[in-house]
């Protein structure tokens, strides 16, 4: 075996690959196949979500239409009336196109089987992730199952989680690399150039190689200058040697994520959007996390928690570990779409923790069969949760993938507007105004529509036309800025009923109201 190999496999990632030496191998390696089950039924049951992504809709018009067109994509924006000479960077184009296909292919399955894919992805990435952990199963899969439970609030039909896939697998192969299995490393750049076919988070994979190189390094160094140091570590550095294989492999996965039908233009946009300050204060996912909703509160009291365990359980000194986990904690604080991210990276030290704990009751519990009514308990609690919560949510589920006209009927999308719409189409204008939160979905539903916005565009902006910026001024503005409309020559509207917006064009004279239910009322601009 060569050095480089010897000095590799004395570290185990990380995600820490070596951690009998801190509690019982009986403990860590035990696994109870009834339990087993029920965590992997219920983990399923959380990430089987049914098709309302605000997003979702434009990903899979988008997909659709690749198709449609043999693959071709677009130059242009060809989806909005107010932008249309927008020269569009769709990031997740392989991913929309895959989308269509599974659609589109499965007829009138397809919209299950889009379900079912984003279902195994954040499965299979929280999987990767426990698996990182050397325990027994029972703790990966309760791992597992707490961390999506925690993410709840931020899963389903998302392209994000495509990135989450690609942050787990980096790690993974991280791991083989330090455990000696030096040639899965070479696997690092073709991941990296069909990550950035699949979704523009591809950036997060080369932040983490980044962060791996650089903390190693500094290690490295640190080891060198003084030796006893290295005896204490639960992460032996790679040599230098390694050092240079990692930053070769790290050069390389850059140039092949220009291997993109965008080329550089797709660094162009991903920066663009980041450093755009209004759309990252106007957004709620790039807010920071806070208590006023359910999700903070869960979210916060799963970090006090994993503070607790980790106080009681966790001695080990693992610098790429804590600077790994530190760094995106505060990403996730300080934006709620990066909530995901330290979720993943926490979910096997949580299976490490719950393994010691374990490890340390068996003390106060000696007798095995004890343990096994602890066992038992605990699984009777996850059949009672499935039994309460699961038939109910995976009957929408099904729902909302086999019958999606009637499911969004219990929705706030404005489906029964869609379908009134086809019906009176000639009663309407030519130039839509729509709010943004459903214009994803009206490019679904209503696909021969140009759209006023959508989830694509916050940052686009050409000349006067910062649509983003008009559509604030438009429906928040006091007073509102209606002029917005015949800037972009709006004739007709779908505006959420009681919204300002909606008030103020009921009391406009040269606007009619031609439909109104319980969601969404839609005006008519008279001609003058």
């Amino acid at each position: 075996m060569s050095e480089q190999a010897r000095v590799s496999q004395g570290d185990s990632s990380v995600m820490s690959e070596d951690n009998t030496r801190h509690g019982s191998p009986v403990a860590h390696h035990s696994s109870f196949p009834a339990l087993d089950g029920l965590l992997l039924f219920f983990s399923l049951n959380l990430a089987l979500q049914p098709l309302v992504e605000p997003d979702f809709g434009w990903h899979l018009r988008t997909g659709l239409d690749l198709l449609k067109n043999g693959w071709r994509l677009p130059g242009v924006d060809p989806y909005s009336h107010t932008m249309p000479d927008w020269p569009w960077v769709e990031h997740a184009w392989l991913t929309d196109g895959l989308i269509g296909l599974l659609y589109q292919g499965l007829g009138f399955a397809g919209p299950l089987a889009v379900i079912a894919f984003f279902a195994a992805v954040v499965t299979g990435a929280f999987g990767v992730a426990a698996g990182l952990a050397r325990v027994g199963r029972t703790y990966r899969l309760l791992a597992m199952a707490g961390s999506l439970w925690v993410a709840l609030p931020f899963l389903g039909a998302r392209t994000q989680l495509v990135t989450l896939l690609g942050v787990a697998l980096v790690l993974r192969l991280w791991s083989l690399y330090r455990a000696g299995r030096l040639a899965h490393l070479w696997t690092i750049p073709p991941l990296l150039w069909l990550w950035a076919n699949l979704h523009g988070g591809f950036t997060a994979g080369l932040l983490i190689f980044t962060i791996i190189l650089l903390v190693s390094t500094a290690t490295r160094l640190c080891c060198d200058r003084r030796p006893a140091l290295a005896a204490r570590l639960d992460e032996a550095p790679p040599n230098w040697p390694a050092l240079g294989h990692l930053a070769l492999v790290l050069l390389l996965a850059v140039a092949a994520t220009l291997l993109n039908p965008y080329g550089w233009r797709l660094y162009g946009e991903i920066l663009e959007s980041l450093n755009n300050r209004f759309m990252l204060d106007a957004l709620q996912e790039w807010h920071p996390v806070s208590l006023q909703g359910r999700a903070g509160v869960v979210y916060v009291g799963y970090l006090v928690l994993l503070g607790v365990a980790v106080g009681c359980f966790y001695r080990r000194i693992e610098p790429l570990r804590w600077t790994l986990l530190v760094f995106f904690l505060v990403q996730s604080l300080l934006h709620w779409r990066n909530v995901l991210f330290f979720l993943l990276l926490a979910t096997p030290l949580w299976a490490e923790l719950l393994a010691e704990a374990a490890s340390r009751m068996s003390v106060l519990v000696p007798e095995a069969p004890r343990r096994k009514h602890v066992l038992l308990g605990l699984a009777l609690v996850v059949a009672l949760d499935l039994a309460w919560e699961g038939p109910n949510h995976l009957q929408r589920v099904a729902e909302s993938g086999l019958a999606p006209g009637q499911f969004f009927q219990t929705t706030q999308y404005p489906i029964e507007a869609v379908q009134w719409i086809r019906a009176h189409r000639n009663q309407l204008g030519a130039r839509l105004y729509n709010d943004y939160s459903v214009g994803g979905f009206l490019l679904w539903w209503m696909p021969e529509e140009k759209i006023f916005i959508d989830g694509r565009m916050p940052a686009w902006r050409i000349g006067d036309r910062w649509i983003f910026y008009d559509y604030a001024a438009l429906t928040t503005w006091e007073p509102l800025e209606l002029g917005v409309l015949d800037k972009y020559k709006v004739d007709w509207a779908i505006v959420g009923r009681n919204t300002p917006l909606n008030l103020a064009l009921a009391r406009e004279p040269t606007w009619r109201a031609a439909y109104q239910d319980a969601k969404v009322s839609i005006f008519v601009k008279q001609e003058e």
